[in-house]
């Protein structure tokens, strides 16, 4: 059994933006990570997640600790940690001694993983060091499957890093364990996750080793889901069934399991398994050229995006369940929008892209990066948000049971952290996710500095980019090996920017003609040393919601480029929720290198209220002074939030008509 021998491309980010992000991920996120899951950070939540491998393994005394998912923690660190040792092999500019580090680190929790996998291949702390009789009896809750794929993640992206089959292997025997317990022949169980990861993960595994039974084994899980009688209801049933979270009254809609998958059309439920499921339901799509899955995803996609996403790409309002709720229904200071959610709608994003070749998925994918995803992210790498609502007053989140989720400095580590290694795994594999190929055309579907090498029909094209986004829109990029024969390069026209230009070889290029379905194709014959000019002008943008969303009638949010912006109070005083901004303000936009890690503010002449309410009560007919104070609102980007004092914030304004 071989892996995949080449990727279809390698992408380097060499500077910029990105580069900064993927700096802090091998020098302070991987590390600080580390750390947690060896219960080392002081003052943190307890991980245990390490140490319960190796309880498991018989190396180590002591209990489980932690959620029933706690593997994934560990995995997701050890998938980032793959693609950081990946980066690592043609990056060298990356310290020895980070490479020589975070290998031994890989090394040593590959051992200790493989060392609790069972004689029979299963592999799971919780049931093995805490509930040995109890494997496979409670799907809905107990997420077997889920932490199963995200080993097989791991699996898949060290074997990538390193070359080394150790945990590859570890993770083949657990899915062939898995297809021993699962499908619909031999007295096999009906069964399916709870939460859904196993699916997309399983893909994975096929694309790595050419084994088509993790493809089939995928196709099962999703087939299967949302069948009656329901496998969950049948479960439940059982005298082996235990409950975890107690009474357990949801519906099978917060599982996506209320529908086959096939008739599921509206987005409902826990927003990261749902995400999850429409990875993979676009997965197989792709893969099976499977129509009736791929009519499911475009309906999901709309009822995602089009009537369920804020404005900064966060998906999930609801704190009860994490879930969605009803269209339009995006409270702002009570929103959800977990960092999870985010990074699932990305994944998600980018399979559609590929499934359909459009380029609003990729302008989705986009505003959830730069706003919903490194939000949960501190810029100093060691602080994280799992929540990221889009407006905070801080003494209603330490008073009010309301928003006790919402937070308002980002925390150390989480009793359920599955965010941050979620968000470093993420950033690892970025440049997985700015080019795609297809056939003999190129797609560029996110703009970053680097060089990429992609595989076409006729050859490998080499391809380098150039610019300083997202802070200004002038990107270049230089073909450095050209194919012989024809080609074609498709470049994305984000839908935020209304007059694009394109010169190639200094010579104008007709952006609308040219244009299909977002993207500019240019086909040619190319020759080394070839250049493209893209020019994407980034005024301030006010942006205003369908006037469904309750929460935002009447107000304004702004952004520039692909970026949200939002004020805070450390910039502009308490009382944020009574700023007005005049109907037609002017903005003024300046580049700030030694603010918050060096980020473009944006200021305008706004007002806010200095109201004296005279009444006894908190209600009064006419007995209030009505007075507004000019000020200058400084507004920055949504993302760098809360890393100075803590403070309101908020992103949508209220905006004065005259």
């Amino acid at each position: 059994m071989v892996a995949e021998p080449e990727p279809k491309l390698s992408v380097s980010i060499t500077s910029g933006f990105w580069k900064r992000y993927q700096t802090l991920l091998y020098e302070k996120i991987l590390p600080y990570q580390w750390s947690a899951l060896n219960d080392e950070i002081e003052g943190a939540p307890k991980s245990h997640s390490i140490e319960n491998f190796r309880i498991a393994a018989g190396t180590s005394n002591g209990e489980f600790h932690g959620m029933v998912f706690q593997d994934s923690d560990l995995a997701k660190w050890l998938e980032a940690a793959g693609y950081v040792l990946e980066i690592a092999a043609r990056d060298d500019t990356i310290p020895d001694e980070v490479r020589r580090k975070l290998g031994q680190r890989v090394t040593e929790a590959v051992a200790v993983v493989a060392a609790a996998q069972q004689p029979d291949g299963y592999l799971n702390t919780y049931f093995t060091a805490k509930e040995p009789n109890r494997r496979w009896s409670n799907l809905r809750e107990a997420h077997e499957l889920y932490c199963a794929g995200h080993m097989i993640e791991a699996g898949v992206a060290v074997y990538r890093g390193t070359g080394d089959r150790t945990l590859l292997d570890v993770v083949i025997r657990f899915a062939d364990h898995i297809a021993t317990v699962f499908g619909r022949d031999g007295g096999k169980r009906r069964g399916y996750p709870g939460h859904q990861e196993i699916e997309l993960a399983l893909v994975k595994l096929y694309k790595a080793t050419g084994e088509r039974r993790f493809l089939g084994l995928a196709e099962y899980f999703i087939d299967e889901r949302g069948a009656e009688p329901s496998y969950f209801d049948l479960e439940s049933q059982s005298g082996n069934f235990k409950p975890i979270w107690g009474p357990n009254t949801r519906d099978h809609a917060y599982n996506q399991a209320h529908a086959p998958v096939r008739e599921q059309r509206t987005a409902v439920g826990h927003s990261v398994r749902a995400m999850y499921q429409y990875i993979a339901m676009a997965d197989l799509a792709i893969e099976a050229r499977d129509a009736s899955l791929a009519e499911a995803c475009r309906a999901l996609w709309d009822s995602t995006v089009k009537r369920r996403m804020y404005v900064t790409g966060g998906i999930g309002s609801s704190r009860h369940g994490e879930a969605f709720t009803i269209d339009f229904d995006l409270p702002n200071d009570t929103a959800y929008a977990e960092t999870c959610a985010a990074i699932g709608l990305f994944i998600f994003a980018h399979r559609m892209a590929e499934l359909d070749d459009h380029a609003r998925y990729c302008d989705t994918a986009e505003r959830v990066l730069y706003n919903a995803i490194i939000s949960g992210l501190s810029l100093d790498g060691t602080r994280y948000f799992y929540v990221n609502p889009l407006e905070v007053e801080p003494s209603r989140c330490d008073e009010s049971g309301t928003y006790e989720h919402v937070k308002y400095r980002r925390q150390s580590w989480y009793g359920c952290a599955c965010c941050p290694p979620n968000v470093a795994r993420i950033l690892g594999s970025l440049g997985d996710y700015v080019y795609r190929t297809k056939g003999n055309t190129v797609f560029v579907d996110h703009f970053l500095n680097g060089t990429a090498s992609l595989s076409l029909d006729s050859g490998t094209m080499e391809l380098e980019q150039s610019g300083k986004y997202p802070w200004d829109g002038r990107i270049g990029f230089t073909v450095t090996r050209a194919v012989d024969g024809p080609a074609g390069i498709a470049v994305r026209i984000p839908d935020w920017c209304d007059d694009a230009s394109l010169t190639l070889n200094g010579e104008p290029v007709d952006v609308t003609e040219g244009n299909r379905d977002g993207y500019v194709v240019l086909h040619r014959t190319w020759q080394t040393g070839d250049t493209l000019e893209l020019d994407l002008p980034m005024p301030v943008r006010m942006l205003s919601a369908d006037p469904r969303i309750a929460a935002d009638y009447g107000k304004v949010a702004i952004q520039r480029g692909p970026l949200v912006y939002c004020l805070e109070q450390c910039d502009n005083g308490p009382g944020l929720h009574t700023v007005t901004l005049p109907e037609s303000p002017e903005f003024s936009v300046t580049f700030h290198d030694a603010e918050l890690g060096g980020v473009t503010v944006i200021t305008a002449r706004g007002f806010i209220s200095t109201d004296e309410f005279v009444g006894e009560t908190p209600y009064a007919a006419d007995r209030r002074t009505e007075t507004r104070k000019p000020v200058e609102l400084k507004f920055v980007p949504y993302y760098a939030w809360a890393n100075r004092a803590p403070g309101e914030m908020t992103v949508w304004v209220r905006r004065f008509e005259s």
